[in-house]
């Protein structure tokens, strides 16, 4: 891979941050660039960044002037406002295709990367343009992430085995912010993700617009670990419901909007089977805020209805518009 830029966004946790930069300077292979967007636009975070910036530099040397004409391996990007995490990926995104970027890896600031782990992402970039890694949890187990997503309903699908379950790549219709690889061809096909979402559903919907120029794959190789513990429920020993904020769960609901309104674009909508899917989203959330959240269970209620509401009226829209590609699809190079 050439011009490999990491894109992280980060909000009021320095000490994750700079967890994640330690396993950045791990790493068995240099990435071209480490874009960070702070969403708090904070000097705490900028003194973080700015230390690891000369470490980085010191490990792997300057490179050639980049789009914007700069050298260092870390660029900084303070936002004026919260963009949220879709908001704060669509930045980044941007930012790093200027600097001219060939490989994006999006991730929370809430991980560490395997010391291997983009050394493992590029054996499979040859083949495919969206790849996803699989992840250690917390605790230093597999985590479970459910790959495939029913469009039909607009929920991931309950019955796709564990993504660390087998020992091949597998066909996805989804991403995760959380250690998603995109290749440029895709990012110039499908445009930025849409920052619009604010929270929740945003790298779903990225990875399902992916799939609409490519085959994205999850692949069996473990390249990174979530680094923040979660109150949550085991589900079977393997699924797990985790705690969330009364604010997610309003764009859990809300955001469901802009996942129809995607649908609709590409001809995958379905009334009666996507009002299910929004009907066992809701329960879901709340069964969450029974088992996991009950002290917010009133609050929490009032949010879920809030965002429900909120998305009939994006549905409603008559001016919506998806994300623009940046490039004329028609004449664009097909991406395998």
């Amino acid at each position: 891979m050439e011009n490999v830029a990491i894109v992280v966004v980060t909000f009021k946790r320095q000490e994750l941050l700079r967890k994640l930069f330690d396993s950045y300077l791990q790493s068995t292979v240099a990435p071209w660039r480490i874009v960070v967007v702070d969403n708090e636009n904070s000097q705490a975070t900028a003194d973080v960044v700015h230390v690891f910036e000369r470490e980085a530099n010191a490990l792997w040397g300057l490179t050639a002037a980049d789009g914007r004409g700069g050298k260092s391996r870390v660029v900084y990007c303070p936002q004026q406002e919260n963009l949220g995490g879709s908001g704060g990926f669509s930045a980044g995104v941007k930012a790093a295709y200027e600097l001219g970027a060939q490989w994006f890896w999006l991730m929370d600031d809430d991980v560490a990367i395997e010391p291997e782990g983009l050394a493992r992402l590029s054996k499979w970039t040859e083949r495919y343009k969206v790849v996803q890694g699989s992840r250690y949890d917390y605790d230093d187990g597999p985590f479970y992430w459910q790959y495939h997503f029913s469009i039909a309903l607009g929920i991931y699908d309950p019955f796709a085995p564990a993504a660390f379950n087998f020992d091949e790549e597998r066909p996805m219709n989804v991403a995760c912010f959380e250690g998603g690889l995109f290749a440029r061809e895709v990012v110039e096909k499908i445009g930025f993700p849409d920052d619009r979402f604010f929270l929740y559903w945003d790298d779903a919907m990225y990875g399902y617009r992916a799939s609409k120029v490519c085959q994205p794959v999850v692949v069996p190789d473990f390249i990174m670990r979530r680094t923040r513990e979660m109150k949550n429920w085991d589900i079977a020993g393997v699924r797990q419901l985790n705690s969330t904020s009364d604010n997610t769960r309003y764009y859990i609901m809300r955001n469901r909007g802009y996942m129809a309104r995607y649908f609709k674009y590409y001809g995958d909508y379905r009334r009666f089977a996507f009002g299910l899917g929004t009907l066992l989203t809701f329960a879901k959330e709340f069964v969450r805020l029974v088992v996991v959240d009950r002290e917010h269970i009133a609050s929490g209620t009032k949010r879920l209805l809030s965002g429900w509401r909120d998305s009939r009226k994006i549905l409603r829209d008559s001016e919506w518009q998806p994300m623009p590609a940046l490039v004329d699809v028609a004449s664009a190079p097909k991406a395998e």
